[in-house]
């Protein structure tokens, strides 16, 4: 899988953590002590009934796009998505489809890429549910690793019994947080 084309619209799926957590420092914020965990300025998120229903669909397509599967990308994204990438693109549903495609027909030979979700925040307002989430993507490359992280955040819509996000914004992480002025 070519993951400098694909991991960016990606870093929308990481699901490896299963429970709602509070979101990760931003690179504005100072770092905590490292005996305290990270203090968040976001406030509780209201009841979310549907959690576990979204967490599990986040975690399935998380598993999903690390194997580059086309029918989970068809189930996760809703036809009238709109989808910002970390690089600055808008995109829809039938761009990532055909970029899927291409890239399960011609994987990158020697590298694999796994998809995982940290710091799930969900938020729930009816039929509509806002999903916030840090994505790891980890590449490897014979025996090299690269990992990759990215804020995403999902607007997810029920419609006919079934949730899909109808958009979605990537935002590339530092890889060294930057001193404060």
């Amino acid at each position: 899988m070519n993951t400098k084309r694909l991991l960016p619209f990606i870093a929308i799926l990481p699901l490896s953590a299963l429970a709602q957590g509070s979101p990760a420092p931003s690179a504005s914020m100072p770092a905590a002590p490292a005996q305290t965990a990270p203090v968040s300025t976001l406030p509780a998120p209201p009841p979310a009934p549907d959690a576990a229903e979204l967490t599990k669909l986040l975690q399935d397509f998380m598993a999903g796009a690390s194997r580059n599967d086309p029918a989970m990308h068809d189930r996760f994204w809703a036809e009238d998505l709109i989808y910002t990438r970390a690089g600055g693109r808008r995109i829809g549903k039938a761009d990532i489809m055909r970029e899927v495609r291409a890239e399960a027909a011609a994987p990158v030979a020697g590298e694999t890429t796994t998809y995982s979700a940290e710091d799930i925040r969900i938020q729930q307002y009816g039929t509509m549910a806002i999903v916030a989430f840090r994505l790891v993507g980890t590449t490897r490359k014979g025996e090299k690793s690269e990992v990759g992280n990215y804020l995403n955040t999902g607007t997810f819509l029920k419609r006919d019994g079934r949730w899909q996000a109808v958009s979605w914004q990537a935002t590339a992480m530092a890889k060294k947080a930057e001193p404060n002025p």
